[in-house]
């Protein structure tokens, strides 16, 4: 935690049928987010689901 709140560096993104992108929320460790991803993968949805680190290049 720093003075302006919690680190939360890690990203679930989803992408729809449409290639737009949206942040789904962040996290404090990777194994977190991962399962919030999985759970949402999960659901049967079209939506493509993965996680990122802030400031890693995107693919």
């Amino acid at each position: 935690m720093t003075d302006s709140g919690p680190v939360l560096p890690w990203l679930v993104i989803r992408q729809d049928d449409n290639g737009n992108r949206y942040r789904v929320g962040r996290y404090a460790t990777e194994n977190e987010a991962q399962k919030v991803a999985d759970g949402l993968d999960a659901r049967g949805h079209k939506q493509l689901y993965w996680v990122e680190r802030i400031g890693s290049p995107a693919l």
